[in-house]
């Protein structure tokens, strides 16, 4: 075949390929309404994604807030108006978790998962922490979730509310309450190093108990849990170090620092008798 013919035959194939491409971008193509279709649900998807991101930032704000309240409870005689101030705090961050409820209504929740954890576990540590303060034990998912019942009133057309309200929940899957727990070992670390510096004795035996259960409940889990509770074992094994150093420190040494001292000789001492361990499997 000669160049003008092969030039010729691919003009005629141009020609026949035109109509149907001028038939995908009309207004009221198949095609175009099917792709419009899924701009709309990926754009809803998107909004509601910033949506959650924007509740749980506050979550997490709030509840930072409350965990520096709760940690006053060392420093002041009054430990129930701090308690009860803390219940007020921690009742405003459900009325925000309720907000993530509503978006998630008849959503699936783990597409929308990585938007609002952050906040959720934040609200666990500072929950746990209340909880623990209050009673000296750790409190169970079922306990946080419990908490998570929201009323909402249903609304009609002209917004018209009509006479039965609604009922939603919330539910903080098991790695959010674990990842949480994990961060309340810091937590109570700190608390440990200011109850010493505060004069109090006792207190830093009592964490050290209670911490030495966290880490064991945490090893039976080890390597096979999510891969995000292995990550946060160093750090939850550090803190259980520097608590066991600090109660050691008090009953070999604590006649001989004075106790305006402690929390100064505790803070600056690195805990490593924990890292040496084999990692657990």
């Amino acid at each position: 075949m000669s160049k003008r013919e092969d030039e010729g035959c691919a003009r005629k194939r141009k020609t026949e390929a035109g109509p149907k491409s001028e038939d995908c971008t009309r207004p009221d193509s198949p095609v175009i309404a099917a792709f419009k279709v899924f701009q709309h649900e990926l754009d809803t998807k998107h909004d509601k994604y910033e949506r959650l991101v924007k509740i749980s930032r506050d979550v997490t704000i709030e509840s930072k807030r409350t965990i520096f309240l709760l940690h006053r409870v060392t420093s002041v005689p009054d430990v129930e108006e701090i308690l009860n101030e803390a219940d007020v705090k921690l009742d405003g961050v459900r009325q925000k978790i309720g907000q993530i409820a509503e978006e998630l209504k008849g959503e699936d929740l783990h597409q929308f998962h990585r938007a609002f954890t952050p906040g959720i576990q934040e609200y666990v540590e500072a929950v746990s922490f209340h909880h623990f303060i209050k009673h000296r034990t750790l409190i169970s998912l079922e306990e946080i979730n419990a908490r998570l019942v929201f009323m909402r009133e249903n609304k009609g057309e002209g917004e018209v509310v009509w006479a039965s309200p609604s009922v939603l929940t919330f539910q903080i899957t098991p790695i959010d309450y674990l990842l949480g727990v994990a961060d309340l070992t810091g937590e109570l670390m700190r608390m440990c190093i200011s109850s010493v510096g505060n004069g109090d004795i006792d207190t830093p035996f009592q964490l050290s108990g209670f911490l030495r259960e966290i880490h064991d409940g945490f090893s039976y889990i080890g390597n096979t849990g999510p891969y995000e509770v292995s990550k946060k074992l160093h750090t939850l094994r550090q803190s259980l170090g520097k608590v066991e150093d600090a109660c050691y420190t008090l009953r070999v040494r604590g006649s001989e620092i004075p106790k305006h001292m402690l929390a100064d000789v505790f803070s600056s001492r690195p805990a490593t008798h924990l890292d040496r361990e084999d990692p657990m499997v």
